[in-house]
């Protein structure tokens, strides 16, 4: 432009990690007249915006079975839209037009600067639909205003949605039904993980969070390199390590009964190699500067919808 306590679910959803980038060809997803009859009963998705965000999404329904031709993708920029042909077989149309009016569901993957000129361009052509917006910031009065409806969803996903591994955080107006929560669900799930939140201004903190945390990772994987660099690694042994510790150390926490604090605290002895790095973190105050980082994290998206919002 995507459970937890927060709605009395417990159960996280997650989805196969997969390549993002897989062949295809359209002609592979109707193999048989009875392949061609059951997609008939899919719904057609649309998507504004034809972005990384919106690819990883279109990359995990194919990868799940839903035929190509049951997507449509507006996308004004043209190597954007040869990207879609190459990739997935998709015909990206450069505006919106009447082809939307066979969308039961539009995915709104436009930059929150955008929204408000691209709803006036597609309103028309999608008022039968149920509205599905993973822009940063833009909350759902806005986008009620601007599209005519109150069939709203706000979701907040992850750039490791491009393999399948995202984490994402969904609001739903109240005018949304049972039903129309499955198929969001059904969407988010082909790109990794969710949860619901019952209040929308959670979203603001879920982008400090999980929304920008991928960049929070990548941010001490170059550190990690350097520091590795400097004490005497290649740079590729350096990316090795990092990158794998990090992956092995998440995947102990996802799997651990334990707090992170107690998992820290067992590879931690007093006077040993990793009690010195974690003194020399407090006394720089990493952790309250990480803290900081995060809150203005949530202040700029808030202040994303007051400044393009209507």
């Amino acid at each position: 432009m995507g459970r937890a306590s927060c709605t009395g679910h417990s159960d996280n959803h997650r989805s196969p990690a997969l390549p993002w980038r897989l062949p295809f060809s359209p002609d592979r997803s109707m193999t048989s007249s009875a392949s061609a009859a059951a997609n008939s009963q899919l719904p057609t998705i649309a998507f504004i915006g034809g972005g990384n965000m919106a690819s990883a999404i279109i990359g995990g329904l194919i990868r799940q079975g839903h035929p190509a031709s049951q997507i449509e993708v507006v996308e004004p920029y043209a190597p954007t839209r040869e990207a879609l042909l190459k990739n997935f077989g998709l015909t990206a149309q450069p505006e919106a037009g009447p082809a939307l009016q066979r969308a039961s569901i539009v995915v709104w993957a436009v930059k929150p600067q955008t929204f408000k000129d691209a709803a006036a361009q597609a309103k028309a052509h999608t008022q039968q639909a149920l509205h599905l917006s993973v822009a940063a910031g833009i909350r759902s009065d806005s986008i009620a205003q601007w599209l005519g409806t109150e069939r709203i969803v706000r979701t907040m996903p992850n750039t490791p949605a491009l393999v399948g591994k995202g984490m994402s955080a969904i609001y739903a107006r109240p005018a949304v039904t049972s039903a129309e929560r499955q198929s969001v669900e059904a969407i988010m799930a082909s790109t990794g993980e969710f949860l619901w939140v019952e209040s929308e201004t959670q979203l603001d903190a879920v982008t400090a969070l999980s929304g920008s945390g991928p960049a929070y990772v990548f941010y001490f994987l170059e550190a990690m390199t350097r520091a590795g660099v400097g004490m005497g690694l290649t740079e590729a042994q350096a990316h090795q390590l990092a990158v794998g510790t990090f992956v092995g150390a998440s995947e102990l926490a996802r799997r651990s009964d334990e707090s992170p604090a107690v998992l820290r605290e067992r590879v931690t002895s007093k006077g040993g190699t990793t009690y010195a790095a974690l003194q020399s973190m407090e006394a720089s105050g990493v952790s309250q500067a990480f803290e900081a980082a995060m809150r203005a994290a949530e202040k700029r998206a808030n202040e994303l919808g007051n400044e393009f919002g209507s």
